[in-house]
């Protein structure tokens, strides 16, 4: 058999890559393209843990041992890298997240001719995968699935679709339910007995207009850097507490030394809570309910930490502004920090910590700062989205 048909690694999007280029659904490294079609597997190739794999699309690559696992995630985030010219000068062991720690999911829900699904669309499609398993959520919210289904069963209308959205805060379950309006003193009574039942931390409605608490018996939080931070509904957090610690301690390392730091783009302070007390940090983010947040929490430990409410995109910091602080922190949306590091790689600023979900925007932006006069010196892949295609990154960077 021809060694064209050696399966050499794993695309961006999932699939396997034969020695001649051609790309194999479910194909892991070390598997064989069989002559008359199928794969013979190799090493690396795992049986998929759940019932739902391949039509889930919460996972795409369940087929790839650990190992194999491991080096899709270093290897997407390092040849995203490469085609800007950029090559780390070390990369650092892959961290993956275990099974079961999702502690923040999103998911659809509605009606498949006679009965209510709630689950994952399967790719490229609306079409709604009715969860009966799932390896990849917290069991605590997983739980929720089974119950959540059986009410909307009774009471959501035979039309239309909602998003479900969960959370795991330090009071349990934090429910978001979009995309559905609840009328009816008798609807209203049922939501607040099932969050009662369930015991969760709070139920919210957003019929358009935003969320509306339904249901919050204590102001709900959660924990980052031994500090208790007000959650708003379904706010951004890192998907899994496992996948925080590996961030927040190469973060902590790249900044170890600096005494004033600019954490940007810093949501609730997943960071800025997390470095020493007796550092002095700056922290800006345009979501106001997360910069809120975090100015409450910081006020409560007394530390040496201004926030401000501020559209980085709009008005990053400027060179000058950055120039005055020894670190700075970057931890983007997905569409990475562009303007940001323009003004960054004007700078005199040491030395920075960039955390990033997308490798074709952090890339972009290395190339940015590569470019200004930093290096990238080293590089942490980390696998939260665990058989996802997605994946994250820490970059630090240091002024030549």
């Amino acid at each position: 058999m021809s060694d064209d048909n050696l399966i050499l690694r794993v695309a961006s999007r999932g699939d396997g890559v034969t020695v001649d280029g051609r790309y194999v659904a479910h194909a892991a490294p070390g598997d064989v393209v069989q002559p008359g079609g199928g794969l013979k597997h190799g090493p690396h190739h795992q049986e998929p843990p759940c019932r739902h794999f391949p039509l889930c699309g919460g996972c795409s690559l369940q087929h790839l041992d650990n190992a194999a696992l491991a080096d899709f995630v270093r290897d997407r985030a390092l040849h995203a890298l490469s085609t800007q010219g950029v090559i780390p000068a070390d990369v650092m062991p892959v961290h993956l997240s275990p099974m079961h720690a999702r502690r923040r999911v999103a998911m659809r829900a509605g009606w498949n001719s006679k009965n209510f699904h709630i689950g994952f669309s399967t790719e490229k499609s609306h079409r709604i995968i009715d969860l009966e398993q799932c390896e990849i959520m917290h069991p605590e919210i997983f739980a929720l699935i089974g119950p959540l289904r059986k009410f909307f069963t009774e009471h959501f209308g035979k039309r239309g679709q909602a998003q479900l959205k969960m959370a795991l805060a330090e009071q349990g379950v934090d429910l978001l339910v979009e995309n559905w309006v609840a009328e009816g003193l008798e609807l209203h009574e049922a939501l607040t007995a099932f969050a009662q039942k369930h015991v969760l931390a709070r139920l919210s409605i957003d019929e358009g207009y935003g969320p509306t608490a339904f249901w919050e018996p204590e102001p709900v939080t959660v924990r980052l850097g031994n500090q208790s931070v007000a959650y708003p509904p379904y706010a951004f957090l890192q998907p899994t507490v496992d996948g925080e610690a590996a961030l927040v301690k190469a973060v902590t390392s790249i900044v170890s030394e600096a005494e004033r730091v600019a954490d940007l783009f810093c949501g609730l302070g997943t960071f800025a809570l997390s470095l020493g007390p007796e550092k002095r940090v700056y922290a800006a983010e345009a979501d106001r309910a997360a910069i809120s947040a975090l100015k409450l929490a910081a006020q409560a430990t007394q530390r040496k930490l201004v926030t401000e409410h501020r559209d980085l995109f709009r008005r990053p910091l400027t060179s000058a502004e950055a120039s005055r602080f020894d670190a700075g922190i970057l931890d983007p949306p997905r569409a990475g920090a562009k303007e940001q590091t323009l003004q960054l790689a004007e700078s005199k600023t040491p030395r920075i910590a960039y955390v990033s979900c997308n490798p074709n925007s952090f890339a972009r932006d290395a190339k940015t700062l590569v470019s200004g006069g930093y290096s990238l010196q080293r590089l942490w892949p980390v696998g939260q989205f665990r058989w996802s295609t997605h994946i994250e990154m820490i970059g630090e960077f240091v002024r030549r």
